[in-house]
């Protein structure tokens, strides 16, 4: 008999997403595995961004419903959230240190004290490759180091499940590249789960277990499964096209 299978992460049922008449994706239907690196892609405007937001309560959906470990998103009101997010831009807040940022999540949701506090700041930039810089602004950040900084923030409660929003965007390659290994590494030793939006191809060839192709005219989810599969024996017109603009450096 084989063994029960785990159940999944996040279970997502007939969602549909937009606002008022206007409706950017509908009767989405997808799961995701614990220590899956799953990726949301699409070309520009099919609704990847506000996916993510619906997926983690931020966006009440037209229809349908996304579940984590068994919780409706959007009821998720008492206690601290059970995953981290790292939007777009970083989102650190600029008048605070870096430091000061990482620590606001245990300061708002734990009664730890301050050097118990301190110590897992110092923990989590060195996990980041980020030591030294707890004093600094995000003003004095390149690009790359914000988002780091940002994904530190995002794991000061230690979550299981991490969300990215285009964490490659904005970047040069080499720093890209850097975050892209960072986010292996936090799936491959750490175990974390971690939904990531992107279209970058390089990012999502390297990093991607599981894709979902988010399709603007149709609204609807046209392909599922590893990117490389799809990138070479996909028959969808769009999903072949998509994989194959830059696949260089894919492997």
């Amino acid at each position: 008999m084989n063994p029960p299978l785990d159940p999944p992460l996040i279970q997502v049922t007939d969602l549909s997403i937009g606002w008022d008449d206007v409706i950017l994706q509908q009767h989405a239907n997808f799961q995701v595995a614990r220590g899956d690196v799953f990726v949301i892609l699409g070309s520009s405007g099919c609704g990847k961004s506000t996916m993510l937001r619906a997926l983690i309560g931020l966006e009440r959906p037209l229809a349908g419903e996304v579940s984590i470990e068994g919780a409706v998103s959007t009821r998720i009101e008492t206690g601290a959230p059970p995953f981290g997010v790292m939007f777009q831009s970083g989102a650190l807040l600029g008048s605070m240190t870096v430091g000061e940022n990482i620590a606001l999540p245990l300061q708002e949701w734990t009664q730890l004290p301050p050097p118990a506090i301190f110590a897992i700041v110092q923990a989590r930039l060195r996990l980041v490759g980020m030591q030294g810089s707890e004093d600094k602004l995000p003003s004095e950040l390149s690009g790359g180091m914000r988002k780091r900084a940002a994904i530190a923030r995002a794991m000061a409660l230690e979550p299981s499940l991490v969300f990215l929003d285009e964490p490659s965007a904005g970047l040069d390659p080499v720093s890209a590249a850097m975050l892209d290994e960072l986010i292996l590494t936090l799936n491959t030793k750490l175990g974390l789960t971690l939904v990531v939006v992107t279209h970058d191809l390089d990012s999502i060839f390297k990093i991607a277990k599981h894709c979902i192709m988010l399709d603007r005219d149709s609204m609807s989810i046209i392909a599922s499964g590893d990117p490389r599969a799809l990138r070479d024996s996909s028959s969808d017109p769009r999903v072949h096209d998509f994989f194959n603009r830059s696949t260089a450096h894919a492997p």
